[in-house]
């Protein structure tokens, strides 16, 4: 402002110095009206000139009084530190011990023995099926094996003997092979109208009631479930095949009941799904409060890349020149207040939550600026309002 209203009394002077040499005061004591209004006309055009200039001379001022006044910006001492980058997928909860088991004979469901939600051991006994006679049959087939066994054992002492023909023997030994065959079938079958536990687990539904008629492989009696063994399928990009392997660190987390587990990969699929380009991996998850079920969903973080010593900046300082190159703003002191933007351009890998590895153009104990960056030109003065160790 002082230096407007300098710049006004020097072009006044000027103006009063030059332009036409009589003054305001004898045109006045001339008593000539029409010069004194010539005049009057004559300064008031001078004025609405004098203004215009003054008005473009502090626009200018003004101007480039804030280009060199510093500008206001934070900055952070750069230090090393691990980076990893981790591959999000969606994935499903699963277990190898989640299945239904399905009738294997024809007939009459006549006894449950569980109820929904019981503790069963592997091999208890959980339905049994009309057998419709065959334990009957079994029961014959037994005694005629007895005997079929009997007669061949008597056959072969007095075979052993040189006693009899070998004819006799040879038959007496097929009759009991023939009947230990047909009894063992006979066994399988009936085994089959007892229907057991193949695993321990829990009792999770009692699909077919007492009284229903069975048919095998088509009718679900129960569903058996163990929780103890779960884990996490998910499909992963084929691109990422390289860097996941077994032992890979994994984060799951399961949004609906607001779980997270820290694991490890315990299998990777050999095999590329051609529909999705994709294979599978496996996490085992603990479930020691039983609230894991099968078929949650889940976010599956795996980690496909570390760095240890890794230099790190916020992806949002990060800049793009015309030439497609990634810079940043260094800050370098010139005295105690005030320094100077320094352009560097970088070399960046990763970004993973929003930050990024830079591989150079930093180095640990760079002050890198953050916010205010995007407004810097190379060379620029700068003041830092607030500096982060």
């Amino acid at each position: 402002m002082k230096k407007s209203i300098l710049l006004l009394i020097t072009i006044i002077t000027l103006v009063s110095c030059g332009g036409d040499t009589k003054s305001v005061d004898a045109i006045m004591d001339s008593g000539d009206l029409v010069a004194v209004k010539a005049k009057r006309t004559e300064l008031n055009k001078q004025q609405r000139e004098l203004k215009t200039d003054i008005d473009r001379l502090n626009e200018y001022i003004d101007t480039h009084e804030k280009k060199e006044r510093p500008a206001l910006i934070t900055a952070e001492v750069i230090k090393d530190s691990i980076f990893k980058h981790y591959v999000e997928v969606q994935g499903n909860v699963e277990t190898d011990q989640n299945v239904v088991l399905n009738a294997e004979f024809s007939g009459v469901l006549t006894t449950v023995y569980v109820k929904e939600g019981q503790n069963v051991s592997k091999g208890q006994r959980l339905a049994k099926i009309d057998d419709g006679g065959l334990s009957s049959q079994v029961a014959q087939q037994e005694a005629q094996l007895a005997l079929a066994k009997t007669t061949f054992e008597r056959q072969e002492r007095l075979w052993d003997q040189k006693i009899g023909s070998e004819i006799q023997f040879l038959q007496a030994k097929t009759n009991y092979e023939a009947a230990k065959n047909i009894t063992n079938q006979l066994r399988s079958q009936l085994g089959k109208t007892i229907i057991t536990a193949p695993f321990s687990g829990v009792v999770d539904e009692i699909i077919s009631d007492p009284g229903q008629v069975v048919v095998p492989g088509q009718t679900p009696i129960i569903r058996l479930v163990n929780l103890s063994n779960m884990y996490v399928k998910a499909s992963i990009p084929e691109t990422y095949l390289r860097n996941i392997k077994k032992g890979t660190q994994v984060k799951v987390t399961l949004a609906s009941i607001n779980e997270e587990f820290k694991g490890t990969v315990r299998q990777v699929s050999n095999y590329i799904n051609p529909n999705n380009r994709s294979f599978d991996i496996q996490v085992e998850i603990p479930n020691t409060d039983g609230l894991v079920k099968p078929n949650l969903i889940a976010t599956v973080k795996v980690n496909d890349y570390s760095a240890e010593n890794a230099i790190t900046v916020p992806e949002n300082i990060l800049q793009e020149n015309a030439a497609g190159e990634t810079i940043a703003y260094l800050y370098k002191p010139v005295n105690d207040s005030v320094g100077v933007a320094k352009r560097v351009l970088l070399e960046t890998g990763l970004s993973y939550e929003n930050h990024t590895e830079v591989k150079s153009g930093l180095k640990k104990g760079d002050t890198i600026i953050k916010e205010g960056a995007k407004t810097l030109r190379d060379g620029q003065k700068v003041t830092i309002k607030k500096l982060r160790n």
